[in-house]
């Protein structure tokens, strides 16, 4: 039987990759991926074949794939982050209901909210949730839905996707559903280019953050009531100071 390895290769950095994840697409004959995260691990897996889709050719990736494994060779199908948080390795699984012959083999890596949480500090120490805005393949009326929800469970919120050139207000409009639940003054954070050129941190107010422009590599966090800024970072409180009081 042969096999395709699903891998997250983490935020961007070569040294944010699991030691896992490394040993996998080293072994691998073909790496397969989205042209911009093939980019990333060119020049470490050298003599490796290379194979890439544009955006929204996903089922064609995985696809391309399967039928590199069915050649004998040993696949590497790769994402930005985690593969299975907004990642391929549900789609992989459904299409490979169709390549009955070949084994899937999920390795996880850091998804954009771990690392953008500890460049910003500890924001999701507590109870959080991963929201993505794109309404590509969910329904805006239903990413209300749960951004609602949400906002009234006062989860810490990580907000996947805020924007894109078709979609540049989804970050303001996000907010604005927020700040019916939430205070103007509750601490926020975004980041920026995760582990890559070019990578910024910012934290802000709610408030603030509905005026603040982000793309499709901005990843943005929503404190609780609770969050606050300790040194310059965004700090979300389990509650060990309440446990000591009550001892």
């Amino acid at each position: 039987m042969g096999q395709v390895y699903v891998v997250g290769i983490g935020p961007g950095a070569y040294e944010e990759m699991t030691v896992r994840a490394g040993k996998i697409l080293s072994k691998c004959d073909v790496i397969v991926g989205y042209t911009v995260y093939v980019d990333l691990v060119r020049n470490h897996f050298p003599g490796k074949e290379f194979l890439t889709t544009p955006m929204r050719r996903e089922e064609e990736r995985c696809e391309l794939a399967f039928e590199e494994a069915r050649k004998g060779k040993r696949v590497a199908l790769i994402c930005s982050g985690d593969a299975g948080i907004y990642g391929m390795a549900g789609l992989m699984y459904e299409v490979g209901r169709n390549y009955k012959d070949i084994s899937i083999e999920v390795v996880p890596g850091v998804t954009a909210a771990l690392g953008g949480a500890a460049l910003l500090g500890a924001p999701m120490v507590h109870d959080c949730c991963f929201i993505s805005l794109s309404d590509l393949l969910t329904p805006w009326e239903k990413i209300e839905k749960r951004l609602i929800a949400a906002a009234q469970s006062d989860f810490v919120i990580c907000l996947y996707n805020p924007s894109s050139k078709k979609r540049q207000d989804y970050l303001r409009r996000a907010c604005d559903l927020l700040l019916k639940y939430k205070k103007e003054e509750t601490v926020c954070g975004l980041v920026k280019n995760i582990a890559r050129d070019g990578e910024i941190s910012e934290i802000l107010t709610l408030k603030e953050l509905g005026e603040t422009k982000a793309d499709m590599f901005t990843t943005v966090f929503v404190g609780n009531q609770e969050t606050l800024v300790i040194q310059g970072k965004m700090v979300t409180p389990r509650g060990y100071d309440r446990e000591r009081k009550e001892i």
